[in-house]
């Protein structure tokens, strides 16, 4: 009884793995994949070594008993193909590599048909190899042999071209780490019971150390996102990757960007210190506004703020959105204002809001990277902006097209810089 504990505690840490992992994040195709290769695997372990410590000497290990085994293997080449598929391609032909990974699974299953039609020669030729090295010479144990070999292969080499597309450091770290587990996994096919359990067991902590540096990196990435991108962004961060949720695109959005009347005059009349408790709480409110409708906060400029709605997360109806973001900001930018506004030195707000199509995408160096958006619409957002008194939302002709059910007063048109024509123009009433 005491010999079959180690390979049932190893069973036990696969399955405890895989509860943590989909606990983690079930909503992610990589960790759904990962957990069922670690539940398979805790399966394999837990069937296998409970049949041979009640088999008869000489007794013949029942092909079955292989497809969890194959089922393992599957999983983990579906995990690989899925982290293939949150890194962006470019120009790259990625099919090599993803036939590589589906090959590999159908030399998986072909292990496993093998193992149920020729039980015999499996358990004769195959399991527990490496203690009797003459059957190494014996067909029987490559035919078995080379379908592992196979599968373990496809992973490794489409793992590496994964690697050579440049992942991030979490999923590089995550990759390496499944790359140095794999010969150990490997080795509990053919080692006998009481030496496959340390093997697999050191495979499981290699690969939990990489995922547990994966989560850390993650958790890091999510921290420091959650303070400039809405819930909505790193949702698809996750499941699509980092490279993947900021890929350039070209879409219809609505920006609204606001700034705080008299500030200058403000900053230089009050100490440092209170200025950028003043920031703060003007950051504050107006995060909390667009968090609320899903927007996205785009800079933080000195008392300016470049709001985006409709990107990176698509929104159909991004210009009443856009509004309700605009109103909501000039309420909450108000209450700070007025709060810290002195009879000197009065602060206000104004707000420009337009709409219209921009290119969105990352842009940078390779030490620092920036999510912006480039059209005419940034530009005459931050115009109207410019033109707006206290209190006033003043918004562009095409957002008023998009969003007609939002009550706007219409305003003559305004000869904006950068615009050859003059720009129709409606503002936004408070509300009541």
């Amino acid at each position: 009884m005491t010999s079959i504990v180690p390979s049932v505690m190893v069973a036990l840490v696969a399955l405890g793995m895989a509860l943590a992992f989909i606990s983690a994040d079930y909503r992610s195709p990589t960790s759904r994949a990962l957990a069922l290769t670690l539940v398979f695997i805790g399966v394999a372990i837990g069937a296998n070594v409970g049949f041979l410590f009640r088999m008869t000497p000489g007794a013949v290990m029942p092909g079955w008993l292989a497809l969890p085994e194959g089922a393992a293997l599957v999983a983990v080449l579906e995990f690989v193909l899925r982290v293939r598929r949150t890194l962006p391609a470019g120009e790259l032909d990625v099919r090599i590599g993803d036939y590589t990974l589906r090959l590999g699974q159908l030399a998986a299953v072909t292990y496993c048909v093998l193992s149920l039609f020729f039980p015999e020669i499996r358990s004769r030729d195959f399991l527990f190899a490496a203690s009797n090295t003459s059957v190494l010479y014996k067909p029987g144990f490559w035919l078995f042999a080379v379908p592992i070999l196979l599968s373990a292969g496809s992973a490794l080499f489409s793992g590496a071209l994964v690697l050579n597309r440049r992942p991030d450091r979490a999923e590089r770290v995550r990759l390496l780490a499944l790359g140095l587990s794999t010969p150990f996994f490997m080795a509990g096919f053919v080692l006998r019971v009481e030496f496959a359990s340390i093997t697999v067991l050191c495979g499981e902590m290699i690969f939990l150390v990489g995922s547990v540096q994966y989560h850390v990196l993650q958790g890091q990435r999510g921290q420091f996102l959650s303070r400039f991108l809405s819930s909505q962004v790193a949702s698809l961060v996750r499941e699509r990757g980092l490279a993947g949720a900021m890929k350039q695109n070209y879409l219809e959005i609505t920006v609204v960007v606001s700034d705080v009347r008299g500030f200058t005059t403000y900053a230089q009349a009050h100490p440092s210190s209170r200025v950028i408790q003043v920031l703060r709480d003007y950051y504050d409110a107006v995060g909390e506004v667009v968090a609320a409708y899903g927007g996205t906060i785009k800079d933080y400029a000195g008392d300016g703020i470049l709001i985006l709605v409709g990107a990176p997360i698509p929104m159909s109806n991004h210009a009443a959105v856009g509004l309700a973001i605009a109103r909501g900001v000039r309420e909450a930018a108000r209450e700070v204002t007025q709060r810290w506004s002195s009879e000197e030195h009065r602060l206000g707000i104004g707000i420009g809001v337009a709409s219209g199509f921009v290119t969105v995408g990352v842009i940078g160096s390779a030490s620092r990277l920036e999510y912006t958006a480039v059209g005419p619409a940034v530009n005459l957002a931050s115009r109207l902006c410019e033109q707006a008194a206290d209190g006033e939302i003043l918004v562009d002709g095409r957002t008023r097209e998009l969003a007609m059910e939002v009550p706007l007063e219409a305003r003559e048109a305004v000869v904006v810089k950068g615009f050859a024509e003059a720009v129709p123009l409606y503002a936004l009433p408070a509300a009541g």
